[in-house]
């Protein structure tokens, strides 16, 4: 049976959970649910060699030495020569593997709180990409989320179904009515494709790119468990998600339900979600005290925080860089000057 590989998309700016994430240590690599770091996550949940073949990372540069820091020497490294969205970096990796591997497409920055069922999810999709479908991971929506994807299920598949059609970020309204007519999950950017499907997707599609990430792939070349994709082709590609590339393109598109306690940790509130909180809905990390506070999150790294009287508030200390937002205000972060400063 063709392996499962797992192919971790590594990467990020650092501007959505800034201060604690900056351009040179972003997202991936801390430790912001747990002990280990998001990326040593993602590569934990595909750590079991009975079920997965070893990954593949696909990132840029300047991320390298934090991923042979955190995930070791001998972990392999597809390294981008410049930033081109999902579809390119999948491609690649799909170029490098055994045409009949699938690739298990897991973005290194997420939360999963239940392994047991994001493998399950793994193995009912591998058996689908195996039928050279393209297939989703479908999160279980809980809530009316306006700043996810999602995808409408159609007919019955053995082990999943087929994707009625994908939508884009619904307004509130919109959010919504998908919860309550149901068939609706959040795509969450985990995707499953054999790898010679997905090239052959992809070349339909979109020729110019498969044809570019091809050139680039058979130009490059392996040394230390390092690829290095040749630059000139690779910087010519048009940048693109694999939603707008191929998923959205394809008849064969297929989805997976994927209940799995999952976040993307897209911003200070969702981190907050995801660590949870106590009876009042509090979460502190560092030194804090909080005095008549309800769903308020401190994160210092030194410095006392002193909370009264405050509700719906995130305070965040890095250094001697101090963010305090309301909650519900969170994903506006990134548009600060500090996360965007050089």
């Amino acid at each position: 049976m063709s392996a499962i590989v797992p192919v971790i998309l590594c990467g990020g700016s650092g501007t959505r959970l800034w201060p604690r994430s900056r351009k040179a240590r972003p997202k991936p690599f801390l430790p912001l649910v747990g002990s280990r770091t998001l990326f040593q996550q993602a590569l934990d949940r595909c750590g079991d060699p009975a079920l997965f073949g070893p990954p593949l990372v696909v990132a840029g540069e300047a991320h390298v030495p934090l991923i042979r820091e955190q995930g070791g020497a001998g972990l392999r490294i597809a390294v981008e020569p410049a930033a081109r969205n999902t579809a390119p970096a999948i491609a690649l990796a799909a170029a490098l593997l055994d045409p009949d591997d699938v690739l298990l497409v897991c973005p290194s920055d997420h939360h999963i709180a239940d392994i047991a069922a994001f493998r399950a999810a793994a193995l009912a999709a591998a058996e689908l990409a195996r039928q050279d479908c393209m297939v989703a991971f479908g999160i279980a929506p809980d809530r009316p989320e306006t700043g996810y994807g999602y995808i409408l299920r159609g007919a019955r598949l053995d082990g999943g179904f087929r994707v009625e059609r994908f939508v884009e970020k619904p307004d509130r309204a919109t959010a919504e009515g998908f919860l309550a007519q149901g068939g609706y999950s959040w795509n969450g950017g985990i995707f499953a494709f054999r790898a010679s499907a997905f090239l052959a997707e992809l070349a339909a599609h979109r020729p110019g790119m498969a044809r570019l990430v091809g050139e680039s792939a058979e130009q490059g070349g392996w040394a230390d468990a390092r690829f290095d994709p040749a630059a000139a082709p690779w910087q010519a590609i048009k940048g693109e998600s694999v939603d707008y590339a191929v998923m959205e393109n394809t008849a064969r598109a297929a989805m997976v339900p994927a209940d799995l306690g999952w976040s993307d940790i897209g911003s200070w509130q969702a981190l907050h979600a995801a660590r949870g909180g106590d009876a009042a809905g509090n979460h502190v990390t560092g030194r804090a005290d909080l005095l008549d506070c309800r769903n308020v999150m401190v994160d210092s790294d030194g410095p006392r925080v002193s909370v009264v009287g405050l509700e719906g508030v995130i305070v965040v200390v890095d250094g001697d860089e101090i963010l305090v937002t309301r909650a519900s205000g969170a994903q506006l972060v990134g548009k600060l000057p500090g996360p965007n400063a050089p």
